[in-house]
């Protein structure tokens, strides 16, 4: 559009700034300027200039002539945005209570072009009887370098150019030298980076059962007919929900449509990418953090050309700009990991089906123990719902037993593994099975307190315990304060202060002293850091290079081991003590997928879950791996307090200079809500709990204080959160900030 203004958003996450600046276009510039690219602006009294996206252009203006400002210049090495992006980061804005440049960044993953890679090579251009004569010549003349290269053209034509540098040793000037004598050329084409790392080898098809093919048929019929919507798969662990993602995605392909696949963590990519590629080959491409910034940005100039058709990777991937996307799959739908813990504070879940609705694509949850929220749906008709009852292998779900640890203590039993346990690992070494053992803690880390006064070691600057590792130091894992270890407790002088070890790694070691043979891994947060650690790890375990995998939650999620038959699930009920509402459900989702990684291959499976409290209704039914028995029991509770799905709830997060302030400012914030008519909603009040400080009080040296908000309508707390804001605005805050989250994953 040849409009003389733009509309234009600056670069600066504040919401006083967080509207369109109007620009006046520059003659040059007209024409030239489009929505969605990034340009350099005078700003402020001292026309600093500013990076701004422009989001509309016009030929009215809102100001006069003379007063507005003129655009300097088009960022040329940024890619463009798509009006479609500004959109999407507009609903971002409304719905989550953003800046409108934090949801721009949000849906613009790469923004900054990094240097292509070039492939060049070396085509000989003379005649075959040309080129001997020359050969000679270069011989006769003891230009050796040229007679070597002019050797090996004559054999193979063309070579790359890397090739002749390096193994054939002619220096880049007898390159040029030669190109200049028209005995050869050089040409060069920009190549893309290729995250994926794994030989392209057929995959082979599995023959799939009826209820796999009703889903297929259904969804791809519902695609033909272009009336795609929201679509649940429940399948119990091993039932093939893979294979069934897999056909999809094919049959979306053959209609010329592209899709995206959603895995909630990177250590899922490894063997969930394999397969994928097995089957699709270079349509097939990953987006993850582990990246580099140039095959980050490679992958996404590869999609927006169309040279893909299938995207994998956690919640960023769904940013992916496909112009054809046809379906979103959502597999482990249930995963916390799918909400951004960064303003915008969105959920994958949700997004996506705004994507969809905005491409007329569909969506496509799995899981083998749904969120109860994508459940609720399903039950409520807004999500269609399908369910895989058997496993592919033919085999049945594992034996389940669990053992109550009081009265492994009661017995004398004080080792980390119950006698049952033991029994169960000691056998499957025996027969060269595979265990896998899983524990919802990280190495080392424990806190310090005194046995005998109960002073906990705590961090100066957060509200948090700090972390012994190894090297006699105590660390803050919130803002990476530390100290040395203390052998004698601060308070009152005893001598028994000491950690509370639960970790990955004292586990390992306690395995080496009971199995000194047993070959075993480790797959935590402190052994994935480096870019490949997750692959490594879960191949070599896939290729049977150990016997006993000791991990935390990225081991119990997705993963298919067929010589697994055996897993232990150490101190189960940890996660029960969280303080959240969603504790319960958390807790039956990992206990039923660490159990569910048992016997998915011919061999029946066994699990032990160890536990503290056997009688609460999360391990009972988990054991059982009864989802619908435990979706009825959690929703009795969510309904009599409150909770999503039942009701939406809102966390208003004050953080602040001052303990007092922050809760000054919250006090004024319910003044203000008492007085909004959405407390006199008929259809149920808006309820007020707090202010109170967050669970985390306090994180370098900023206090945090807490307002819950709960409604049975969310369109209600987004129009609260609007009032919120323009009631701040008014108060002209210097040393506080106000934040949103909505049905937040985590308690504050």
């Amino acid at each position: 559009m040849e409009g003389k203004y733009a509309n234009i958003i600056i670069d600066i996450s504040h919401e006083k700034v967080d509207r369109p600046f109007q620009y006046r276009i520059p003659q040059l510039l007209i024409g030239k300027i489009a929505v969605g690219m990034e340009v350099v602006i005078p700003f402020g009294r001292g026309n600093t200039a500013r990076n701004g996206y422009v989001i509309g252009i016009t030929d009215e203006s809102s100001y006069e002539e003379d007063k507005l400002k003129e655009v300097i210049e088009i960022k040329e090495d940024r890619m463009n945005m798509e009006t479609d992006l500004i959109r999407l980061a507009a609903w971002l804005k409304e719905q989550y209570g953003s800046t409108m440049i934090a949801a721009l960044k949000t849906v613009l993953p790469v923004k900054q072009k990094i240097r292509a890679v070039e492939k060049r090579s070396v085509t000989l251009i003379l005649e075959e009887k040309e080129a001997e004569q020359k050969l000679q010549f270069f011989q006769k003349k003891h230009q050796v370098a040229r007679a070597r290269l002019l050797e090996q053209l004559i054999i193979e034509k063309t070579l790359p150019q890397e090739l002749v540098t390096g193994k054939l040793n002619v220096p880049l000037k007898t390159i040029q030298a030669m190109e200049a004598l028209g005995v050869l050329y050089v040409s060069s084409e920009n190549i893309y980076r290729n995250p994926v790392k794994c030989q392209s080898t057929a995959e082979q098809k599995k023959d799939l059962s009826e209820e796999q093919k009703t889903i297929i048929q259904d969804i791809l019929s519902d695609a033909a007919q272009q009336k795609l919507g929201n679509y649940l798969i429940h399948g119990i662990t091993g039932s093939g929900k893979t294979e069934v993602y897999m056909e999809l995605i094919a049959g979306i392909i053959s209609q010329g449509k592209q899709a995206i696949v959603l895995i909630p963590e990177i250590a899922l990519t490894y063997q969930t990418l394999l397969r994928f590629y097995r089957r699709f080959g270079d349509k097939v491409s990953v987006m993850n953090s582990r990246l580099s910034q140039g095959e980050r940005f490679d992958q996404f100039e590869r999609a927006r050309k169309g040279a893909i058709d299938i995207m994998i990777g956690p919640r960023s991937a769904l940013f992916t700009p496909f112009q054809r996307l046809g379906l979103i799959i959502m597999d482990e739908e249930q995963e916390g990991s799918y909400k951004s813990e960064t303003m915008p504070r969105y959920h994958a879940r949700e997004v996506a089906m705004k994507i969809a609705a905005m491409h007329k694509a569909g969506v496509v949850f799995g899981s083998a123990t749904p969120s109860l929220e994508v459940y609720h749906m399903a039950k409520s008709g807004r999500c269609k719902l399908y369910e895989l009852t058997k496993r592919l292998t033919g085999g049945t779900l594992p034996m389940v037993y669990t053992i109550d640890l009081r009265e492994e203590l009661k017995q004398g039993n004080r080792s980390i593994f119950s006698r049952k346990l033991q029994e169960l690992m000691q056998d499957r070494l025996e027969k060269k099975q595979q265990i896998m053992l899983f524990l919802n803690r990280r190495g080392y880390a424990g806190f310090i307190s005194c046995r005998s006064c109960g002073h906990v070691m705590k961090c100066p600057h957060c509200d948090v315990a700090l972390s012994e590792h190894k090297g006699g130091r105590l660390i803050c894992h919130y803002c990476g304060y530390e100290e040395p270890m203390v052998h004698k407790c601060p308070v009152c002088g005893s001598p028994f202060i000491t950690g509370f070890k639960a970790g990955t790694q004292q586990i390992v070691e306690a395995l080496y002293k009971l199995y000194p043979q047993a070959k075993i891994l480790r797959m935590d947060a402190d052994t994935t850091k480096s870019k490949d650690s997750y692959d490594t790890i879960l191949s070599a375990f896939s290729n049977q290079e150990a016997d006993i995998l000791v991990g935390t939650q990225m081991i119990v999620k997705g993963h298919d081991f067929p010589n697994v038959t055996l897993v232990g699930v150490l101190a189960a009920d940890l996660s029960l003590h969280a303080n959240d509402y969603r504790a319960g459900e958390r807790t039956f989702q990992l206990l039923t997928q660490a159990v569910g990684r048992a016997g998915r291959g011919k061999e029946a499976g066994e699990a032990v879950i160890q536990t503290y409290q056997p009688e609460h209704y999360s391990v009972i039914y988990a054991a059982k791996q009864d989802y619908k028995g435990f979706y009825e029991e959690e929703m009795l509770y969510r309904d009599m307090l409150q909770y999503p799905p039942v009701a939406q709830m809102m966390v208003v997060l004050i953080s602040s200079r001052t303990e007092e302030s922050g809760m000054e400012l919250a006090k004024k914030i319910i003044i203000f809500l008492k007085k909004s008519p959405n407390m006199e909603e008929e259809k149920g009040k808006l309820q007020i709990i707090g202010p109170a400080a967050a669970t985390l009080g306090k994180i370098n040296d900023i206090f945090r204080t807490v307002l819950y908000l709960k409604h049975r309508e969310y369109e209600q707390l987004i129009n609260s959160r609007s009032q919120i804001e323009g009631f701040v605005e008014t108060l002209e805050l210097k040393n506080e900030s106000v934040q949103f989250d909505f049905n937040p994953m985590n308690a504050y």
